[in-house]
């Protein structure tokens, strides 16, 4: 009881907001962590350099990619990109510190996006979420936060040189 009163304290403080440059030290937490990035699209961070050129070249000009904050100190980032070719879908995409997996973060922040970006986006009638069969936990997040699986999309994507098996996810703003 004392550890699920402790997880809503934290949940209180959690808020989205845009990375600033001087968020690189805490990005770097989870971004030089093989346990985060493993199922991440991007490789491990190695240099701080790199964290900044990142930051700079690829979140800052994103149009809609938040810092993940307790008590504003960034925790991790939550992103939604537009289709290219479909308008009315966005693709979802996540990555939380090692240290705060387990705590109902991730899924409370997932929630917290999809009701902003709906309001925000008028046209957006549709959230996909792609995810490695082998990451249970972004799964979980996933339909804890209402999204249904639709199905495993086989040798769908290229990830760090193997040829891996997706789940497809969505939330639809109906």
């Amino acid at each position: 009881m004392e550890e699920e009163a402790s997880v809503a304290a934290n949940l209180l403080d959690l808020t989205l907001r845009p990375f600033e440059l001087t968020d690189v030290d805490d990005f770097m937490v989870w971004a030089t962590d093989d346990r985060v990035t493993r199922f991440c699209s991007w490789d491990t961070y190695t240099s701080i350099e790199s964290a900044v050129k990142c930051i700079t070249e690829n979140i800052l000009p994103h149009p809609w990619i938040r810092a993940i904050c307790l008590k504003n100190r960034p925790v991790g980032s939550i992103s939604v990109t537009p289709n290219k070719e479909d308008k009315f879908r966005g693709e979802i995409g996540y990555t939380l510190a090692a240290d705060y997996w387990g705590r109902g973060i991730a899924t409370a922040a997932v929630k917290m996006a999809v009701k902003i970006v709906f309001r925000e986006w008028v046209w957006l009638e549709r959230l996909e979420a792609l995810v490695d069969v082998e990451n249970w936990g972004s799964q979980r997040v996933l339909e804890k936060s209402g999204f249904e699986k639709e199905g495993v999309l086989r040798k769908f994507y290229l990830h760090k040189g193997k040829l891996k098996d997706m789940v497809m996810f969505s939330l639809l703003r109906s």
